[in-house]
């Protein structure tokens, strides 16, 4: 189902104007200095096309299709997008989902908002300098902060730590 098709049937039921709002909502702290805004073709050219369909167009990647998935190594995971860094190995668990998962952030790293996409709405996440979409937040996850931060491994590169 296409977005037109989507909002169509999301304004019949009446949650139009909501799924509107929720879309147009800035995804990115306004507060951020190191920002990086790129016009479509300069995103083309720096990303992959299964990159580009996550990142810009808030695709999500098969499940277990990454080899994030099974990484282990002490290290930091970043934006694909733009390299800031997004989460540390420590946070990382198994959930069984078959994407990447973490159980928090590091601190100012995400932007979030609400999304409709799926009729009921999710808390959606974005990289904070660049805004490219990483996944989805729920509040399944283990201790200490019972969230799960289902990531799109193709949205993230894994930065081994230094010896």
């Amino acid at each position: 189902m296409t977005r037109r098709q989507w909002m169509a049937l999301l304004s019949a039921l009446g949650m139009g104007s909501a799924a509107k709002h929720a879309a147009a909502a800035p995804a990115v702290p306004a507060q951020r200095s190191d920002r990086l805004e790129l016009p479509a073709a300069e995103w083309r050219r720096r990303l992959s096309p299964a990159q580009y369909a996550v990142l810009r167009d808030e695709g999500t990647e098969r499940p277990f299709s990454s080899p994030l998935n099974d990484e282990k190594r002490a290290g930091t995971y970043v934006c694909a997008g733009c390299k800031l860094p997004l989460f540390a190995h420590t946070a990382k668990f198994d959930s069984g989902t078959g994407w990447p998962s973490f159980h928090s952030p590091l601190p100012g790293a995400l932007g979030t908002r609400t999304d409709f996409k799926m009729i009921l709405p999710r808390t959606e996440y974005h990289c904070a300098r660049c805004g490219g979409h990483q996944g989805h937040v729920f509040d399944d996850g283990p201790r200490p902060t019972g969230r799960r931060y289902c990531n799109n491994g193709v949205a993230l590169r894994f930065e081994v730590a230094a010896a």
